[in-house]
């Protein structure tokens, strides 16, 4: 077959395996990527669960994550896959939370990780492979900010691991432990900011839900506000069905609020999507801020704004602009999922902590282990004070106390608030006003303890005030309550003054004691700071340092980095994290915005280059964002100041930095938004520049190997330009050639949200993330076959990218549909697919019905390929036609619908001159002549559908052809285009059109090339033709297909042309073949052996086979099979033969095959008993793809001479039977052939004595016997006949082995197929001598009257047929052959003349 092309619409291909994978979006499923870039599924982790990172050590893949399970392994957050294929989980007492970092040290032989958890270390762990045990790291762990490690790296010597992340590291301090209540639980929802932030009480408040549902299980809104449980019934409220619900929370006394907490339910049809809020008792619809997971950014909304679904995400904290001094809340749940709105949590945060002087005021806050407490001394009243909030009234304490007493003998009050996190606060006490009664007013005296070792400060405050006042009585560090969060260690203490203000009322002084209020303004400061009192802030001492840490694998362990690490413990490089700090604008503004450092790099040349979501307001690198360099000792800024997104990935290749993220320009818009979420700066010359057009999502994780950067994230398509708006498809992965500077084949199929890609071992690398579909091959339309050494071709995808010819929309990886992909070790499985196709029959009308509709082929799509050796350059080259546009290799204009591939230096060139405007479905090379057709124009030309190109003069050839018609007005489409070596320089174009020219020739016409005139062929037929064969010795006879009638109306739909008298006739009865024909294939060219494929009237598929004499229905299916191409392949390896199918060959059914069993097929192969599935193939969008043609460089082939051809010429399928079997039945059929022709030859020389009698026309002498033998085996000859009349008696055998119909019992023939016995003569006739003599060899005679040829060896006749009479020795039956069939059988004499 020479170099094989396979084309269709599809962008991803797979061969047949036997067992099943099926893809789950909702899990993260692990692939490994060989060298060649074909893909290869792994397994999956449990629902939920997502693989972040991974790294190899010597033979051993480590990966890691959030997951409970990989395939059937039980693994917590890491696990291992190793060369033999197995996943095994590492040891006990690993990491107890999120792993975002991996790392293998080859040269220690550990494993370190990092990401958020505590054990066996904070935030980092190490694995040690040969002790099969975990332990934290030497320096303990990382504390402060988010406490998370998101990257660990190394620096170009492989000395020191760098650790990156958002964390505090202090040199020459410590760090607050403690920095969150634990049994507060962590959600990617809420920032370190607003998880610090106390719940108010809410138990003494009215909480109403309305509507509520009528279940009781779910009715009591109350249960949310601290759940006892999991999400469930009695720790969830549902509101009514099919209505927005309004959940009001009002305290009637004014309380500092700085937002809400919301936790959805993850019941079915009960998740709230949207929601607002509005505070009481201003009525007013809150702008609210909060943190979205999937971006790390904080995001505005007001209504709605968006609650998650993700059960990943317990809840979600939603800030207001400022704290606000209100009664309570209004909450509208206005969209969700299913029946109705539901939650879980309902929370609402304070400004930071709180203590009230009046006990019963402290209720205790969900998750805290107790309420705020406070201690009195001395005398105190409790009474109302009225507050400026319409409605409310507020508890107070208030004492008198004689003029002249001493501070240290006054009533006293000493506030505990509870605090829940460590952090820089604002501290606030509230002073009732006295209005018109502020005589006995006067000042105290305040003293603040912000816990641990932090000194106490103490200050004078003046309580003779009008109105209501919030006096700040210290600004700086507090510690949380005590490390168990159960005592309380942060007081504040106030006294009558040392040196009271006024004069007092009837000798005494009134002082009142309202509430504390801890305002927090940043979270997780080091505790090496100083507080004052008033409005002053806090200040750091010692080197801070924020994301970035060096750790070098020489240094001793012994050392804590959560509390600080000595001034010695500083690197050079660790100057990189302490300028981040000072940057960002130290503790407040790192606790505000959540930055994070995401991704290192260093360079050869010493620079670290620091990506991730951050803004620099100082130092030298002062208005850089998202990445930035450590150089020369000091941050500096990168050009344009870096991005205006998220940088997620850093890779460096040479002088080059891929950095990938969430970005469209640089800082300063200098490329006019043409990066994209991917871009390469240029170290040499500090220049940005795109890669391509970009990606049209966020991008999630880089890798390079062999010259390409691999690209995986949250995106559906790359663009080739900034000028490309449709781009190329490319769901989840994509692959930059660094050298050629383009996007490029992948060489896999993937559809998902990936978040990981990075090298294994031995050049493999592997990827994870959230897959929709995938296969081994991806492929944008075609892909080229050729032999192995394995049992499986290779199969080398085109490695361009085709574009679509109009931008198409593309869902995201989560919104498609799960794929079921079969998937095994095997590459093929033997099916008895008798549910394929089920028998079934179809009429015909009085008219052509209209050929079905062709298979969808949206763009890009490969429908067709030729094959043209350049005369100069002695080069082959593929040809491909089909719905596709591309920019050609070294040009940056478009060219569309057809394109030469050259795959050795894999590059596309396009056709020169105006292009093709449509879509091409057939190709035909002939010499230097390219012969297109499909249904298109050419600019400035009158081509209609048909066309032809000069290959060697590169220019169309068009000139004196005149254009396809069609009267109807209905488009022109040529299907085939096809060549017959019985005829020199003409082509035969088929399709649907009416007239070429001037010239009447519907359906089909030939062209003589030489003078580009038009031909009818003989009377012409009607209708539409979809394909056309050839049969014959030398293809003297065209066969054509679709749906179509005779000249004289007489439906066929598939029909022979005898080019040697230039009459049409219909192959067998066209009443037995079920409807229009879409796909036709003449075995070997004989001509009594012919399948056929299509579609019924009422959309059934079938295939049938056509023996020489009638048609037989295969097989049917009402499913949404397409059949578009039959086509003989041959084998490597036999296969037990029959009367369909001989056993060197199999029948490739190609198109959109659908079963139940097995799923979709794109290519299944037929051996005349059983289908194998053996293609399949994906669409861009994960849907099922369709083959098209097989094509290939030798026009024609001998199947004998298989083993003898060059590679490439066979298609490698190798069959499953054992090969001692095989040659043992090749042998004894060789032996027995060789045996059965001597004896045939001593038969020739016996003359047959036997008279004629009455009855001689049904008793036939002896002599012919074995010219009906002859006839009978040349059914199932390879060489010229193959299968014949038998074929029928020996298909109803196979029908019933397949549970088909019942049939009669037949013979088995004698000389049946024994899979060796196929090298025969062409015809019985070449078998043997005698009958006509040797000057006679033959001579032309016309049947007289119809014969059923019903018996053994006989011939069917209509009358007047024309044959040849190759013997007639015997008087009453004569040997012949039908001239129009080639078929050859024995007659009755009388009935010839």
């Amino acid at each position: 077959m020479g170099t094989v092309g396979l084309a269709g619409a599809f962008a991803g291909l797979d061969l047949f395996q036997n067992n099943s994978f099926t893809f789950n979006p909702e899990t993260s499923t692990l692939l490994s990527r060989s060298t060649s870039g074909s893909l290869t599924v792994l397994a999956s982790t449990n629902t939920g669960g997502r693989i972040a990172a991974g790294c190899s050590l010597d033979d051993t893949f480590y990966f890691a994550g959030s997951f409970s399970s990989i395939g059937s392994t039980s693994a917590s957050n890491v696990a291992s896959y190793s060369s033999s294929g197995s996943f095994s989980a590492l040891g006990s007492n690993g990491p107890n939370g999120e792993i975002d970092s991996i790392f293998c040290d080859t040269k220690g032989r550990k494993v370190w990780v990092g990401g958020k958890f505590s054990l066996p270390g904070s935030s980092v762990a190490v694995w040690d492979p040969e002790a099969n045990s975990w332990s934290r790291a030497p320096f303990t762990g990382v504390a402060g900010a988010q406490n998370r490690v998101l990257s660990i790296t190394s620096n170009s010597s492989a000395s020191s691991l760098f650790f990156a992340g958002s964390f505090v590291t202090s040199f020459g301090g410590t760090v607050l432990n403690g920095t969150n209540n634990p049994k507060v639980p962590f959600s990617a929802g809420a920032t370190p900011f607003s998880s610090s932030l106390v719940p108010v009480p809410l138990g003494d408040a009215e909480v109403e839900g309305q509507p509520s549902t009528s279940d009781s299980q779910f009715s009591n809104i109350k249960n949310i506000l601290c759940p006892a449980g999991n999400d469930g019934p009695g720790n969830s409220w549902f509101g009514g069905d099919g209505s927005t619900a309004v959940v009001t929370v009002r305290k009637f006394s004014f309380l500092s609020a700085s937002g809400i907490r919301l936790g959805n339910t993850f019941l079915s049809n009960h998740g709230t999507t949207g929601f607002s809020v509005t505070t009481l008792p201003d009525n007013t619809v809150r702008q609210l801020t909060y943190l979205d997971p999937t971006t790390n950014q904080n995001v505005t909304c007001t209504d709605p704004c968006p609650l998650l679904t993700d059960s990943t995400i317990p809840y979600q904290d939603f800030l207001f602009d400022q704290s606000l001094e209100i009664t309570g809340v209004q909450i509208a749940l206005s969209q969700f999922t299913g029946n109705a709105p539901g939650l879980h949590l309902l929370q609402l945060l304070s400004s930071g902590a709180f203590a009230s002087a009046v006990n019963n005021s402290n209720g205790q806050s969900c998750f805290a282990p107790n309420p705020s407490n406070v201690t009195l001394t001395g005398s105190w009243t409790e009474t109302q004070a009225n507050t400026n909030i319409s409605g409310t009234i507020q508890s107070i304490l208030v004492a008198d106390v004689a003029v002249g007493t001493p501070a240290s003998q006054s009533p006293s009050v000493r506030w505990q608030p509870y605090v829940s996190a460590a952090g820089n606060y604002e501290v606030r006490m509230l002073i009732p006003g006295c209005a018109n009664n502020c005589g006995a007013r006067t000042s105290v005296g305040v003293e603040v303890f912000p816990g641990g070792s932090l000194d106490p400060t103490t200050s004078t405050v003046d309580q003779n005030r009008a109105e209501d006042a919030s006096v700040v009585i210290y600004s700086g560090p507090i510690l949380p309550s005590s490390p168990d969060f159960v005592m309380i260690v942060m007081t504040v203490t106030m006294t009558l003054a040392d040196n009271p203000t006024g004069n007092g009322e009837n000798g005494q002084y009134e002082i009142v004691a309202d509430r504390i209020e801890l305002a927090l303004l940043s979270a997780n400061v080091s505790s090496d700071a100083s507080g004052s009192s008033g409005t002053g802030t806090a200040s750091v001492s010692g080197n801070a340092a924020f994301g970035f840490l060096e750790w070098p694998l020489a240094a001793d362990g012994g050392v804590d980095a959560t509390k600080g690490l000595s001034n010695s413990s500083q690197t050079s490089l660790d100057t990189a994290g302490i300028d981040i700090f000072a940057g960002l604008g130290g503790s407040s503004s790192i606790s505000s915005s959540s930055p994070v450092i995401a991704s290192v790099a260093h360079h050869s040349s010493g620079a670290i280059f620091l990506g991730g979501n951050f803004t620099l307001s100082s130092g030298d690198a002062s208005g850089s964002s998202n990445v930035v360099v450590f150089k020369n000792g000091a941050l500096s800024s990168l050009a344009n100041n870096g991005l205006n997104g998220g940088v997620t990935s850093l890779v460096i290749d040479g002088d080059r930095v891929f950095v990938g993220g969430s970005f469209q320009d640089t800082t300063s818009a200098s490329t006019n938004g043409q990066l994209k979420n991917i871009a390469l700066y240029n170290i040499g010359n500090n220049q940005w520049s795109a890669l391509g057009g970009g990606v049209d999502g966020r991008v999630t994780s880089l890798s390079v190997s062999d010259g390409q950067v691999q690209v995986v994230g949250n995106f559906s398509r790359v663009f080739t330009s900034s000028s490309d708006s449709s781009g190329l498809d490319a769901p989840g992965f994509a692959t930059w050639d660094i050298n050629n500077s383009r996007w490029v084949n992948t060489g896999g199929f993937l559809v998902g949200s990936m978040s990981m890609v990075t090298n294994g071992s031995d050049s493999t690398q592997f990827l994870a993330g959230n897959v929709v579909s995938s296969r081994s091959f991806g492929a944008s339309g075609m892909v080229m076959l050729k032999n192995s050494d394995s049992d499986i071709p290779d199969v080398t995808p085109l490695s361009f990218q085709l574009e679509g010819t109009s931008s198409s929309s593309s869902s995201s990886g989560n919104s498609r549909r799960r794929i079921h992909i079969p998937r095994a070790s095997s590459w093929m499985s033997h099916v008895r697919l008798s549910h394929l196709f089920s028998k079934r029959q179809s009429s015909s009308g009085s008219s052509p019905s209209a050929l079905p509709d062709p298979l969808p082929a949206p763009a890009p799509a490969v429908l067709a390929g030729a094959f043209w050796t350049n005369s100069s350059s002695s080069k082959e080259v593929a040809i491909i036609g089909g719905n596709f546009s591309f920019v050609p290799s070294g040009s940056s204009s478009q060219a569309s619908g057809v394109a030469l591939y050259d795959q050795d230096d894999t590059t596309l060139t396009a056709l020169q001159g105006s292009q093709i405007n449509g879509t091409v479905r057939t190709l035909l090379v002939d010499g230097n002549s390219l012969y297109i057709g499909g249904e298109f124009t050419v600019t400035g030309t009158s081509v209609n559908g048909f066309a032809i190109y000069d290959l060697q003069n590169q220019q169309w050839s068009i000139d004196g052809l005149q254009a396809l018609q069609d009267s109807s007005g209905s488009p022109v489409v040529v299907r085939s285009i096809t060549k017959s070596s019985d005829q020199a320089n003409v082509v035969y174009v088929a399709g649907s059109f009416a007239q070429a020219g001037q010239l009447a020739c519907q359906a089909i016409c030939s062209l003589n090339t030489q003078n580009m005139q038009w031909n009818q062929l003989g009377n012409g037929i009607k209708g539409e033709v979809a394909s056309v064969a050839y049969g014959g010795n030398n293809q003297e006879f065209l066969y054509a297909s679709g749906s179509i009638q005779t000249s004289g109306g007489t439906a066929a739909n598939v029909m022979q042309f005898m080019f040697s008298n230039a009459s049409w006739n219909a192959v067998g009865s066209g009443s037995d073949i079920p409807g229009p024909v879409t796909a036709l294939e003449v075995n070997n060219a004989n001509t009594n052996s012919i399948f056929a494929a299509g579609r019924t009237t009422d959309g059934s598929a079938f295939l049938t086979f056509f023996n020489g004499a009638n048609w037989t229905t295969l097989a049917s299916s009402s499913g949404d099979t397409v059949v578009s191409q039959l086509t003989m392949v041959p084998l490597q390896n036999t296969h037990e033969g029959n009367n369909v199918v001989e056993s060197d060959r199999m029948l490739m059914v190609s198109g959109n095959l659908d079963d139940s069993q097995f799923g979709n097929a794109s290519s299944a192969l037929f051996d005349g008993q059983t289908f194998i599935p053996y293609v399949v193939s994906s669409s861009s969008s994960g849907s099922s793809g369709s083959v098209s043609s097989l094509f290939r460089s030798f026009q024609t082939f001998s199947f004998a001479q298989r083993h003898f051809l060059a590679t490439g010429v066979v298609i490698l399928i190798s069959i499953a039977i054992a090969a001692g079997v095989v040659f043992l039945l090749a042998l004894i059929g060789i032996l027995w052939t060789l045996f059965s022709r001597r004896d045939r030859k001593d038969k020739l020389n016996q003359v047959d004595g036997q008279e004629d009698d009455d009855d001689s026309i049904r008793h036939r002498p002896s002599s012919l016997l074995e010219h009906v033998n002859a006839a009978t085996r040349s059914t199932i000859m390879a060489g010229g006949i193959g299968a014949g009349v038998g074929a029928a008696t020996a298909y109803s055998d196979q029908e019933e082995k397949m549970g088909g119909e019942e049939h009669h019992d037949v013979h088995e023939d004698p000389y049946g197929p024994d899979a060796s016995n196929y090298l025969r003569a062409e015809t019985p006739s070449d078998a043997f001598a005698g009958g006509l003599g040797t000057e006679e060899a033959s001579r032309p005679a016309r049947a007289r009257f119809s014969f059923d040829g019903a018996g053994e060896g006989e011939l069917p006749l209509s009358a007047g047929a024309e044959v040849e009479v190759l013997d007639d020795r015997d008087q009453s039956w004569w040997y012949a052959r039908d001239v129009r069939t080639g078929q050859e059988g024995v007659v009755p004499s009388a009935y010839l003349y």
